[in-house]
């Protein structure tokens, strides 16, 4: 042994040796010594004793037993954690499945854990990258730049909120939020399509008839559908259509038998009852309406569906010279169900026909009639079979509300639980009718082979629909669909889908209008129709609108626990009109005026939607484009000075604005005051003086050109100013012949446009013309008299601001106008004695406008004193 180890520690130098550096000192230490400095190594280092001591002192104090806690863990043995208590014997088969029920049950439980944990986390990851999404679009809004997520279709759509919000400058960023938008040419077809539809139903709106808007939509969407996806989107319309009960088109006025007072009233129609309390008796007749309206169209949908498979397949149908509904049914279910002479899916067949089945598809095809002569007409097989079933099927079909009699419901519920509930030989269509009629076990939503499609199961749950019973109202369905989310029915997000539309469609037959809006407009795709799916559905009353508190800027929908679900109307309107409003004023104002239909809103929330109206129709006052387009808009003034009316004005009942002073303060006057924030002050004095209010129309005029002169000094007019100017001068012009607005700022607008009259003569060489413009506004004393000259600069601080802001432009053009007329003068070819005479007046004169300018001089800047004494020195010599 020692051999050994005295071979080792000779080894043990040899590792290191390669390393040994002169200039460093070697370090041998024996076993012995370094196992000493380790232990005093570690006797200097803090105790771990006395920090347990303290942590079960502190342990104690809060009732934990620290040393039986121990000792439980320390004989803890995780190998029979799973194990069962007691040891199973090798032939206690009872013990053996308990414990695999149980292991079985723990696996369940920690599979669906992980499942609704994963599911969450996948959901919630969506729901961030949605709201992500939706920020990031609504900071580029905000900015007046386009949304990325959109591309090249819509350009700065979607707005803020509702009130015009100011920016760190003090001036409205109204004007600079809304860019031109890059429409696609399809989106720009479609668009006016749809713009034609809502300016018709305004129309009707005017002249106090109805309009069949969801008919006209549908049509419109006709016309405009070029990729077969968006036949979905017609079919929403038409499952509105069919919930609404609106006719296709209305009688005209002009027919004899069509009286204003005959025709039916759709506006507004299911308001109250859709607003009103959801247990109320007419909240739940308005509820079967919506789930019979959806029905219907889902029957419509699908006659559609079997007369193109029947076409489609007319060797396997041999529909023969019959053309009944009853032979077509039956040629349908030929192509589906019989193969090799032989009806497969569990079709019985009963007297040579397939008779479940065919009933079943005539219910489901809407034709009823047809179903109940069918049963008649083989009533004596069928009731071989099935002993009443033809007399209650006659029964639940004529029944308004498709209900049977409680006595006849517990036959159904007898029969179905005795011969059908376990069977697996029973005719599926057979189950299924059974199923509808007695609206038995609706919690098992399915059919095998009956409810294969979507819209075959969402048939099947509104024909089970029963507002009586809880379990199997409308409202439990919503919950039901709601809870499959629309990743079910459209499939995940992001993900190109021909089906784009069918989560929208299911919301609607359920009666979840607001959602299935908010869905559309989930799709940069589908934003139109989501638009004009609101208009209709607030039409005919079938929209909730929110209160301004409730109302989001991230998104048109509101969910609140404590009340139903609403939509923002305006915020969507005004997103949507974005892109046109400065192209198209009048036709963003068409939409606008649908906000006032839901003024009868409950509570103060009719009123916020009026006012909702008037604060979008003033910014569309505010961002129109100048020009003729802009006086048709708020009206105007002829040549000869009377007032035309403009579009707002004329369609002002639309607007819920009663009279001239309501339209004149809420439209025109406050339009004004944004112009002028955006700084549009010729839009704004126009607009004031529409308005009536002539004294703010001079002020405005007196400030404005104030500033234009103050800012062109030395530099050229340009179009702006031209504008003003002349805008001012035909004001002037109309308020002398009638006699308003006399004071002050009135004798400032006609000095300031002297003014720019003498700054014109001056750029055009004409001296003479520019002093006498001057001379004639009389604010630049220049008659020698020093009395006065003092007395004139004294009175001076009592001038118009714009006047006196503009001191130093009109001292420097009147001596500018000395100094042309003196050099004018000196080299023309006249008598001295004459000359002589002009100049003594000149420097008069100049030294009138010095003697004045000194007495101001701290009005004006040095440079600017110093130019008009270089000119009276030149001007004297």
């Amino acid at each position: 042994m020692a051999t050994e180890l005295s071979s080792l520690l000779t080894a043990s130098k040899g590792l290191t040796s390669h390393l040994s550096r002169p200039d460093l000192p070697s370090v041998k230490l024996s076993l012995d010594q370094i196992e000493a400095l380790s232990r005093r190594l570690v006797s200097r280092q803090p105790g771990s004793s006395a920090d347990a001591e303290k942590a079960n002192y502190l342990l104690a104090q809060a009732h934990v037993d620290v040393s039986s806690l121990s000792q439980s863990i320390a004989h803890l043995n995780p190998a029979t954690t799973f194990s069962p208590l007691q040891p199973l014997l090798d032939t206690d088969v009872a013990g053996y499945l308990r414990v695999a029920h149980e292991q079985n049950l723990i696996s369940t439980i920690e599979e669906s854990r992980k499942e609704t944990q994963d599911g969450f986390y996948r959901t919630l990851e969506e729901r961030s990258q949605r709201d992500w999404e939706t920020k990031k679009r609504r900071v580029f809004e905000e900015l007046g730049g386009k949304s990325p997520s959109i591309g090249s279709v819509v350009a700065g759509e979607r707005s803020g909120g509702m009130d015009l919000r100011a920016s760190t400058l003090g001036r409205s960023v109204l004007g600079s939020s809304v860019n031109g938008s890059n429409i696609s040419l399809a989106m720009q077809s479609k668009m006016m399509a749809y713009d034609r539809v809502i300016t018709d139903l305004n129309s009707a709106r005017l002249r106090g008839i109805s309009y069949p808007v969801v008919h006209a939509l549908i049509d419109a969407s006709i016309q405009t559908t070029s990729d077969p996806r968006q036949t979905q989107t017609t079919q929403l319309f038409h499952i509105l259509s069919k919930i609404t009960v609106e006719p296709p088109s209305l009688p005209p006025i002009e027919h004899a038998g069509a009286h204003i007072l005959n025709t039916p009233l759709f506006s507004r129609k299911f308001a109250r009852a859709y607003l009103a309390d959801p247990t109320s008796q007419q909240a739940m007749l308005l509820r079967a309406q919506i789930a019979s309206g959806a029905r219907r169209a889902l029957e419509e949908q699908y006659y559609d569906v079997l007369l193109r498979t029947v076409s489609a397949h007319a060797g396997e149908a041999r529909l023969g010279g019959d053309p009944s509904i009853s032979n077509k049914v039956r040629a349908f279910l030929a192509v589906r169900y019989y193969r090799g002479g032989e009806w497969e899916g569990g079709v019985e067949i009963v007297a040579g026909q397939p008779i479940w089945a065919k009933l079943f598809y005539l219910v489901r095809t809407g034709y009823v009639e047809e179903a109940v002569r069918e049963a008649e007409r083989m009533s004596g097989a069928i009731e071989g079979r099935e002993p009443g079933f033809v007399g209650i099927f006659r029964t639940w079909l004529e029944s308004i509300e498709r209900r049977l009699p409680k006595a006849q419901r517990d036959h159904l519920q007898a029969v179905y639980n005795a011969h059908m509930l376990h069977s697996s030989t029973v005719d599926p269509f057979k189950l299924a009718l059974y199923k509808l009629m007695g609206k038995i076990d609706p919690n098992r939503r399915s059919v095998a082979q009956v409810t294969t499609t979507t819209e075959d199961w969402l048939w099947f749950q509104l024909a089970m629909v029963d507002e009586d019973d809880p379990a199997t109202s409308l409202r439990t369905l919503a919950d039901v669909l709601l809870g499959y989310g629309e990743r079910h029915f459209d499939g995940p997000p992001g993900q190109a889908n021909s089906k784009r539309g069918v989560w929208a469609s299911v919301l609607l037959m359920c009666g979840e209008f607001e959602r299935a809006v908010a869905a559309l407009w989930d799709h940069p795709e589908t934003e139109i129709e989501a638009v004009h799916l609101a208009i209709a559905l607030a039409y005919h009353g079938l929209l909730r609108v929110p209160s301004r508190s409730e109302t989001s800027d991230m998104s048109p929908l509101s969910l609140s626990p404590a009340s139903p679900p609403a939509l923002s109307l305006p915020t969507l309107i005004w997103r949507y009109i974005r892109q046109f409003v400065k192209m198209d004023s009048k036709e963003a104002l068409q939409y606008i005026y649908t906000l006032t239909l839901s003024s009868d809103a409950p509570g103060p929330i009719g009123k916020e939607q009026v006012d909702a109206a008037w604060d979008l129709t003033r910014r569309v006052v505010v961002l129109a484009d100048s020009g003729p387009g802009w006086e048709e808009l708020v009206g105007g003034f002829r040549v000869d000075g009377t007032r035309f009316a403009g579009v707002i004005e004329q369609n002002a009942s639309l607007l819920a604005l009663t009279d001239k002073e309501s339209y004149s303060r809420e439209i025109l006057e406050r339009s004004a005051k944004h112009s002028l924030e955006n700084d549009r002050v010729t839009e704004a004095i126009k607009l004031y003086n529409l308005a009536g209010d002539y004294s703010t129309v001079v002020s405005c005029l007196a400030v404005a050109l104030g500033q234009a002169i103050a800012a062109e000094q030395g530099g050229a007019r340009d179009g702006k100013t031209h504008e003003l100017e002349r805008t001012a001068s035909d004001i002037l012009r109309h308020y002398e012949r009638t006699g308003r607005a006399v004071g002050r700022e009135r004798e400032a607008v006609v000095r300031l446009l002297k003014i720019r009259e003498a700054v014109e003569a001056k750029e055009r060489g004409k001296w003479d013309l520019a002093l006498d413009l001057m001379e004639s506004t009389g604010l630049i004393p220049l008659s020698g008299d020093i009395t006065k000259i003092t007395r004139q600069a004294e009175e001076f601080r009592e001038l118009h601001e714009s006047l006196q802001r503009n001191l130093q432009t009109y001292l420097v053009l009147t001596m500018d106008a000395l100094a042309g007329i003196c050099q004018r003068t000196k080299s023309a070819g006249v008598a001295d004695a004459t000359r002589q005479l002009t100049l003594n007046t000149i420097r008069k004169k100049s030294r009138s406008l010095m003697i004045f300018g000194g007495i101001l001089k701290y009005r004006m800047s040095p440079d600017i004193y110093s130019y008009l004494a270089r000119l009276d020195v030149e001007i004297a010599l």
